[in-house]
C-alpha cells in the first residue's frame, strides 16, 4: 500500500519552507501582525524615507522601460486577511517582466505538479548572470530554475494548451486571478521587447536543444516575452504576493487560485532565486522569498501573514529596484516578517 502523498514527502526542495509556513500559519503571540495603525506607520515612513532617492537606473536593454518615470513610487501590503495598506502611485501599471515567471512556474505545477520542474530544469540557483548561455550548458539545461531566463522560457513551454492562443489565454487568466482583476498586454513594451529578444531565442533553441522544450520553442519565446508584457500596478502585485502568502488562495477575492500543496516549493524557489544575483543577500536581510523584475517592481511574501510590493524603477547593478529592496526590508523589520524571526520561549 503506497504512502498517502504530503507536502514533506515530495521534492527535498520545499521541506524546510514548509515547516517554516505551518510555524507562521500556527500565529502563536509573538508571531501575529501588529495593528492596523502600526502597519500603515511603517508603510508610511518607508515611503517618506525613500520617495527622493535618487539611485540606481531605469533598464535600458529594453527600450521601452527607459522611457518610464524614474519618479514612479508605489507601496502596497495586503494581509491574509484581505486588508489592503498603501502609500504613493498606485494608478501607473508597468510591465511585470521577470515577477511573471513566479506565476508561469505556479502554473506548470498546478498542472503538472512540483516534480515537472523540478525534472525538466531543476530548482538551484545557477550562480550565473539570469540569461546566462554557459548556465545552461554547464549541465544541459538542468540544475538551474524557473526564474531565470532559459527555465523561465521552458516553463513556458511547458504551460498546456492545443494552441498558442489557449496557453496565452491559460497564462493571463492565471495571473489575473492572482491579482483580482483582469490584466492585459503593454502592447507598446511587448513590441519593445520582441523586438530585441534575440539573445533569448537563442536561449529557448538551446534548450530545444537539450530535450528542454519539447514543443515550438519560439513560440514559447514569443509567449514569455508577452507575459512579460503585461502591466500591473503596485496593489495587483501586493495581491498576487499575498495570494502565496495565503496559500494560494486570493485573501482579497476569497478565490483559490494556486494548489496550496505546491506554495512551499514556489516560496523555495523565491527564497534561492528571486533576487538575481542577490538573492543570497536578500534573504540574508530578509528572510523574505521574493521576485524582482526589471520593470521595476519587487514582491516579497512573509508566509502566513502578507504580501508586498513595491514599483519603483531605477534598478541596482544587479537588477533589482533600489527602492522598493530598502522599503521592503524596512516594512518588513517593522512588522516581524522574517519567517525566520523565532523569539525564545
Amino acid at each position: 500500500m503506497n504512502k498517502p502523498e504530503t507536502i514533506l514527502s515530495r521534492s527535498p526542495v520545499g521541506w524546510l519552507t514548509a515547516l517554516l509556513m505551518l510555524l507562521c500559519l500556527s500565529t502563536p503571540a509573538w508571531a501575529t501582525m501588529p495593528d492596523a495603525t502600526a502597519i500603515q506607520a511603517a508603510i508610511d515612513k518607508a515611503y517618506a524615507d525613500y520617495k527622493d532617492l535618487e539611485e540606481g537606473a531605469n533598464a535600458d536593454y529594453i527600450p521601452a522601460l527607459a522611457k518610464v518615470d524614474p519618479n514612479v513610487y508605489g507601496i502596497a501590503l495586503v494581509t491574509i486577511e484581505g486588508n489592503v495598506y498603501t502609500a504613493g502611485d498606485l494608478k501607473t501599471v508597468v510591465s511585470i517582466q521577470s515577477i511573471s515567471k513566479v506565476f508561469t512556474m505556479a502554473r506548470v505545477m498546478d498542472e503538472s505538479g512540483p516534480q515537472a520542474i523540478y525534472d525538466n530544469m531543476g530548482v538551484d540557483a545557477t550562480g550565473q548572470v539570469f540569461n546566462s548561455i554557459v548556465a545552461i550548458e554547464q549541465y544541459k539545461g538542468a540544475e538551474m530554475n524557473a526564474l531565470v531566463n532559459p527555465g523561465a522560457i521552458a516553463a513556458t513551454g511547458m504551460v498546456q494548451g492545443d494552441s498558442y492562443d489557449d496557453i496565452w489565454n491559460s497564462i493571463l487568466g492565471y495571473y489575473s486571478e492572482f491579482a483580482g482583476r483582469k490584466l492585459s498586454v503593454l502592447e507598446d513594451v511587448y513590441t519593445s521587447e520582441a523586438a530585441t529578444n534575440q539573445r533569448n531565442q537563442a536561449l529557448a533553441m538551446l534548450m530545444y536543444a537539450y530535450g528542454r522544450i519539447e514543443g515550438d520553442a519560439l513560440q514559447a519565446t514569443d509567449i514569455y516575452t508577452r507575459q512579460c508584457s503585461v502591466g500591473v500596478n503596485a496593489q495587483d502585485l501586493a495581491n498576487m504576493a499575498a495570494t502565496l502568502a495565503n496559500a494560494g488562495k486570493n485573501p482579497v477575492t476569497g478565490k483559490q487560485v494556486a494548489k496550496s500543496e505546491n506554495v512551499p516549493e514556489i516560496l523555495a524557489v523565491m527564497a534561492t532565486a528571486g533576487l538575481y544575483d542577490d538573492s543570497g543577500k536578500w534573504l540574508y536581510r530578509t528572510g523574505l522569498p521574493a521576485k524582482s523584475g526589471v520593470g521595476g517592481g519587487i514582491i516579497a511574501v512573509s508566509p502566513g501573514k502578507f504580501g508586498i510590493a513595491v514599483i519603483s524603477p531605477p534598478l541596482d547593478a544587479a537588477g533589482n529596484s533600489v527602492r522598493a529592496q530598502k522599503a521592503i526590508a524596512d516594512i518588513s523589520n517593522a512588522l516581524g516578517g522574517n519567517p525566520y524571526l523565532v523569539q525564545p520561549l
